[in-house]
């Protein structure tokens, strides 16, 4: 009786792990030079919704955990309106986690970040957005009325710092 509760508490444990998972398809990229992103909408770290304004002039996207961290670190020292006193959004996508860490640990630990951190939860909203190459750099994507006009790829704060800071 004892190892047919620890086998359902285990099989339990590895669906609770798992994550949105989706048929693998051909996606099509969304960062590329002069498409536009006007249907970019996510969610905030806490479920509140987001969209692009004419105002946004750069999305920053964390791809990686280890970017994550060093941009969310970086944004902690700076004031809680630096984003959007830079007219700035950042992203980070936490789709690559599973479900169960996402809820327990991940989703929680930016409810502690004072500015906003769009999330990207699912696996296909990922692919279409994150870059073949380039996913463990920090990826700022330049707008112009809401139509992409630069893409960079930076390998530290400092870069970001001065590609946010200089207007």
């Amino acid at each position: 009786m004892k190892k047919i509760i620890a086998g359902i508490l285990t099989l339990f444990l590895f669906l609770g792990c798992s994550s949105k998972e989706t048929n693998e398809q051909t996606v099509e990229p969304k960062l590329v030079m002069n498409k536009s992103l006007e249907s970019l909408q996510l969610n905030d770290q806490f479920e509140k919704p987001h969209a692009l304004t004419a105002n946004t002039q750069k999305i920053i996207f964390a791809f990686s955990k280890d970017v994550g961290h060093m941009c969310n670190d970086f944004f902690a020292t700076k004031k809680d309106t630096y984003l959007s006193d830079n007219n700035a959004l950042f992203v980070a996508d936490i789709s690559g986690a599973p479900s169960l860490i996402r809820t327990m640990f991940i989703v929680p630990g930016l409810k502690d970040f004072k500015h906003d951190v769009l999330v990207i939860d699912d696996k296909q909203i990922s692919s279409e957005y994150k870059p073949a190459q380039n996913s463990e750099k920090i990826v700022v994507v330049e707008l112009a009325d809401k139509i992409i006009t630069d893409i960079k790829y930076l390998n530290s704060t400092e870069e970001l710092s001065l590609e946010l800071e200089n207007k």
